[in-house]
């Protein structure tokens, strides 16, 4: 999945809501603290970037993305911070620089998980943390879970995301042990989004946002307005939360 013509803003009306409130908790999950070197892998547009730079300073932090619309972003928001364009299976820094990597909502996008996990492990100094956590597509309680059960009652051979690696339960343990990690630890974390009403919901969606985005931008007229009708219909009127969970995991080089 590429993010290349995303822009950071589009991003961040759609998913950046649920990974702002995410990022605090899961550095809080990888222990975080000033003094430690850390690395931000699949930073998207900052979300997490941000929480570690205000955590150990910009100087201490690096970022890498394959998306250049989202590098740029990241650049301008965090200059002091080390940031950089290219994939997690070919991270392109020295053997235990860092002494936290962690990958936040980006294990289930990467080419090949398991060497982009041993990447991230060969970057750590020994005894450092590597952390990642990704939505629970698999069991209906990601961010995208309402749309795609929608979209699924329509149209039941759509494959939607469910099926991504990391997102359903104990896959992320599974693949950290897989790239030699250790002390290997599972748990979630979870989130609430508001929304003002429907079309605030809608709306991102048909900006070409990941997956989600794709699908609907490539229907016709006719049969997104059904899918928009059918997500209006499912959906609280009004003022409505969505709650979304991620499973993580926390392992040591």
């Amino acid at each position: 999945m590429a993010f290349d013509n995303v822009s950071a803003d589009a991003y961040d009306r759609f998913m950046g809501r649920y990974a702002a409130p995410l990022a605090p908790q899961f550095a809080d999950l990888a222990a975080v603290h000033p003094g430690q070197r850390v690395l931000d892998v699949g930073c998207g547009p900052g979300a997490l970037t941000g929480v570690l730079v205000d955590r150990v300073g910009a100087e201490a932090v690096a970022a890498i993305d394959p998306s250049p619309p989202f590098v740029e972003a990241v650049r301008g928001r965090f200059p002091a911070a080390d940031v950089r364009q290219g994939v997690a299976e070919h991270l392109p820094y020295e053997d235990g620089a860092f002494d936290v990597s962690l990958a936040q909502l980006v294990v289930h996008f990467m080419k090949d998980p398991v060497a982009g996990l041993r990447e991230m492990a060969r970057v750590t100094r020994p005894g450092g943390v590597v952390a990642a956590c990704v939505w629970d597509h698999g069991g209906g309680r990601g961010p995208l879970s309402p749309f795609w059960s929608t979209v699924h009652a329509l149209q039941p051979g759509v494959r939607g995301e469910a099926g991504g690696a990391g997102a359903r339960e104990g896959h992320l343990g599974e693949l950290a042990m897989e790239a030699g990690l250790r002390d290997v630890d599972t748990g979630e974390l979870s989130v609430r989004v508001s929304y003002t009403d429907f079309d605030e919901w809608w709306t991102p969606y048909t900006a070409g946002v990941g997956p989600a985005g794709d699908w609907v931008a490539a229907l016709d007229p006719t049969e997104r307005e059904r899918v928009r009708a059918a997500c209006a219909q499912r959906l609280p009127q009004g003022s409505f939360e969505i709650p979304a969970t991620a499973w993580t995991v926390t392992a040591r080089v």
